[in-house]
């Protein structure tokens, strides 16, 4: 099988980087261009029709998007450790967070980047105002998460789980766009310190 990726700081391949790593399955990553538009390429979207990666490429030639899809097909194939929870309440659990960690934290950092960061001005039409606006929508999500982070080691309970790599790849990405972690936020702080602990992390 073949992983379409890309590197750093690209998020969501990186999910797929994390995850791997945390499974142990040894899957070198194919890159993909994403500055020369290879994604967009008539060949890639013959994988992918929407031109987006990561694209995981089957043996049969099957092929599946999407990082949640992606890294849960890896959760069957090789279920431990397993990072979507075991009980039914603990996979229903980690489904709610990685959808919050998409929606509430994800959103408002992808809406900065596309309408307010000036790398991606000649890439689409952006609304400045409405960039912008995403900045107080992030510290609101950060102000938000370090609260429930105050009794819980990690984003989902007390394991380590896909929750936490949606929003480390997430936070991390936001960093590196300019919008860091408040430091007033000392749960979030430590969080990020023991999710950046992993080898993981340097996926």
């Amino acid at each position: 099988m073949k992983l379409y990726g890309a590197p750093m700081p690209a998020p969501n391949p990186r999910r797929v980087r994390m995850f791997l790593v945390e499974k142990g399955i040894d899957l070198p990553e194919t890159r993909i261009d994403m500055i020369k538009r290879e994604h967009k390429s008539e060949e890639f979207r013959a994988k992918n029709s929407l031109g987006q990666i990561p694209t995981l490429e089957l043996d049969d030639g099957e092929a599946i998007s999407e990082t949640v899809a992606i890294c849960r097909y890896f959760e069957e194939i090789k279920p431990e450790p397993s990072l979507f929870g075991r009980t039914a309440i603990e996979k229903a659990r980690v489904d709610m967070w990685v959808r919050r960690m998409e929606f509430v934290l994800m959103t408002p950092v992808g809406n900065y980047w596309r309408h307010f960061h000036p790398y991606t001005a000649a890439l689409l039409t952006q609304y400045k105002d409405f960039g912008e606006s995403n900045i107080q929508a992030y510290a609101n999500a950060q102000k938000w998460l370090d609260r429930e982070l105050e009794t819980k080691p990690f984003i989902a309970g007390e394991a380590y789980s896909m929750a936490d790599i949606c929003a480390q790849s997430t936070v991390d990405f936001a960093t590196w766009i300019g919008l860091p972690i408040d430091p007033e936020h000392k749960n979030l702080t430590a969080w990020h310190a023991r999710v950046s602990a992993r080898p993981s992390a340097s996926a």
